[in-house]
């Protein structure tokens, strides 16, 4: 008869140690941030891959055939057999991911390949975007940040690509993260990796050099003003040297005429998008219905240049051009708004919200005080923003995705400060009613 209280005594005293170990475990690890990469990286890496085995399945094809990519791909074998780079626009600009895809086409040879690799870094980068949200807020916003990102379609779409944008969206992960940290830290490993990071990140597509450009503000911004003048103090000869070199290495090449394809490109991609998006009020590379139509005034009045002059002269018709694309940027959505519906308003609400928690998390931002230090995030944001502005909105989107882990990680905070003011105002409300329900009357007398 004793026999099964014993072997449930025993299953109880399994049980016990059982959950001893768990509570050890998570007391040991819990503030570990190894416990949420595993998983968030795991579901990154998964979703991604996932729809790139779908497209194998589809027979819809890896990489998507688009014309962009067959450029790229021409060109990366046309590098491998003439070992020779091009000096036009494209070439110049470009170079980074060029050789990048060159050098992986070298080595594993099929572009399905390498769209399996790009794939799995773009999955592998939600690790970054998580420590950069914990380096600059806090380990909730960090989690928030990386399901945002795991959700965004721009990054599974364009990671399908053999484009420059996956890649990139990476290497910018990876230059921000590591100057974060060298800032922190002060190490020099961790100052070499921000300098080689951010110099491919320069020369790998030309939203690099925007970006590149406002983050060294920053830098100095956040660097001690002693150590910034013992530097240039101790360098100063190397420096002005390196300088000079540049210049005169620069005006000789000018001199030769190496430089001449390169403006000579560079003229016509002027001309062509002045003519063709400019002067027809393109808000996108294709006609839309969004665009704005007017008679350009091509008068050359501004230094003898055409661009300056048209700029000039349609002032006001560019500013609302510019308006327009500023408001395009927040999506395709914005043309089929209504209001007037619920479920227009609805819809509206479901597509203004990434919006609506990037515009919290800023003012939570300015007024928590960490608005200072986590400036890259807004600046990367502007510099992706602006290039999209001045330039056009691509139909797909495409050159907005270098910005979307920076809108998600302020988006994220302020989804965090909107979650701990509702939570602290219910405790408020609640600890006032439970007050109010206490009548001195009623209370026992001791």
């Amino acid at each position: 008869m004793k026999q099964p209280f014993r072997s449930f005594n025993r299953e109880l005293t399994v049980l016990d140690h059982a959950g001893s170990l768990i509570r050890a475990l998570y007391r040991k690890y819990k503030d570990r941030d190894i416990v949420w990469l595993v998983p968030l990286a795991a579901a990154a890496t998964y979703r991604i891959l996932d729809h790139f085995f779908w497209l194998l399945r589809s027979g819809r094809g890896v990489p998507p055939k688009c014309d962009d990519t067959i450029w790229y791909l021409n060109y990366a074998n046309n590098l491998l057999a003439n070992l020779l780079n091009g000096l036009d626009i494209d070439d110049t600009l470009y170079f980074g991911y060029n050789i990048l895809l060159s050098f992986l086409l070298a080595v594993f040879r099929d572009p399905v390949t390498v769209v399996l690799i790009q794939g799995t870094v773009a999955g592998l980068s939600v690790i970054l975007v998580y420590k950069i949200a914990r380096m600059l807020f806090t380990k909730t916003t960090a989690i928030i940040a990386s399901v945002f990102y795991i959700g965004a379609w721009d990054v599974i779409l364009w990671a399908m690509y053999l484009l420059s944008d996956s890649f990139f969206l990476s290497l910018l992960l990876l230059t921000v993260y590591s100057m974060l940290l060298a800032l922190e830290t002060g190490r020099r490993s961790h100052r070499l990796l921000f300098a080689a990071a951010a110099g491919y990140l320069f020369i790998f597509r030309p939203t690099g050099i925007p970006i590149v450009l406002v983050l060294i503000p920053y830098v100095i911004y956040r660097l001690p003003r002693p150590a910034v003048a013992a530097f240039l103090a101790k360098y100063r000869l190397f420096l002005g040297g390196l300088a000079a070199a540049l210049v005169l290495g620069g005006a000789g090449l000018y001199w030769r005429g190496a430089f001449d394809p390169f403006f000579s490109s560079l003229q016509a991609n002027v001309n062509k998008v002045l003519y063709t998006v400019y002067a027809n009020g393109r808000v996108y590379d294709y006609p839309h219905p969004g665009d704005l139509h007017f008679l350009p005034d091509y008068t050359v009045t501004v230094g003898d240049s055409l661009l300056l002059s048209f700029l000039v002269n349609n002032w006001d018709y560019v500013s609302v051009l510019y308006l327009k694309r500023a408001v395009a940027f927040l999506g395709h959505w914005v043309w089929k708004t209504d209001l007037g519906t619920l479920s227009g308003a609805l819809t509206f609400l479901a597509n203004f919200w990434p919006a609506a928690l990037f515009a919290v998390g800023t003012a939570a931002a300015v007024a928590d005080r960490r608005f200072a230090k986590a400036a890259p995030l807004w600046l990367i944001t502007f510099a992706v923003f602006a290039f999209c502005t001045l330039l056009f909105i691509d139909w797909m989107y495409r050159y907005r995705l270098p910005a979307i882990p920076f809108i998600a990680i302020v988006a994220a905070y302020g989804a965090e400060r909107l979650a701990v003011l509702v939570i602290n105002t219910r405790l408020i409300t609640h600890g006032k009613r439970q007050n109010a329900d206490c009548h001195p009357g009623l209370q026992r007398a001791e």
